[in-house]
């Protein structure tokens, strides 16, 4: 299980107007780990996250998820397996604005074959008493959280997270953090997340390191420190 990708490229636009985005990527992500994909804005890293998800299909080269590999599936098959295998959370977090907390995590749960049970999840993620707010009646966290119920109801094996904490003030981006860490820890669920926040691989697994569309360093962490013991 985990991630693959082998030699990938991604170019957007035609002709001389084409721009190169990703080139020739490899990376490798081990099941259960939480991996950080870091580097200055531009430099690729959500067009990798959205081609590691099946957002995007690279020009060239594979991608494997959880054994699968997706570059080659039909728009069908693919669409089938995001819903049944990847997870996200994006940087604004999507709500339906006229569906409350627990209906916005419904939707997904009616996507999945096996959901995990939603009574329970909401509690986990200390949602209980927020359910059945709207999202404009639910503070950044809240939000926040019930976005990280929907993506996590139907049992992902993956989770993608698009810079998570790009729109929080610091101490609810440690919130976001150590929720995404109690995920990791609690149900062994693979978390890639892209940050251009350095600091924040220090809870990571595995740092992969972007530059102009090519992966420039990969460092290992044996002990990652607490996302509670992050400062930036």
């Amino acid at each position: 299980m985990g991630i693959t990708v082998n030699s990938i490229s991604k170019s957007f636009g035609h002709g001389e107007g084409a721009v190169q985005v990703l080139k020739d990527v490899s990376l490798t992500v081990d099941t259960s780990e939480i991996c950080c994909v870091v580097g200055a804005s531009g430099s690729g890293k959500s067009t990798l996250l959205n081609c590691t998800g099946g957002l995007e299909r690279p020009d060239s080269g594979t991608i494997t998820v959880t054994d699968q590999e997706i570059t080659s599936l039909g728009h069908k098959a693919l669409t089938r397996f995001r819903r049944h295998h990847v997870g996200f959370v994006f940087q604004f977090y999507n709500l339906v604005p006229n569906l409350t907390a627990r209906e916005n995590i419904e939707v997904c749960e009616y996507l999945s074959r096996t959901p995990m049970p939603l009574d329970e999840l909401i509690d986990e993620l200390g949602l209980g008493e927020h359910q059945h707010k709207f999202p404009s009646q639910l503070s950044g966290g809240q939000q926040q959280r019930c976005a990280i119920a929907r993506a996590l109801v139907k049992r992902p094996a993956v989770l993608l997270c698009d810079e998570p904490t790009g729109a929080l003030d610091y101490e609810m981006s440690r919130e976001m953090l150590r929720l995404l860490e109690q995920v990791n820890q609690d149900h062994g669920t693979t978390v890639v997340i892209v940050t251009h926040n350095q600091a924040i691989s220090a809870m990571a697994h595995r740092t992969v390191t972007v530059r102009d569309g090519r992966v420039e360093d990969v460092s290992l962490t044996p002990s990652p420190v607490p996302a509670s013991s992050l400062s930036w």
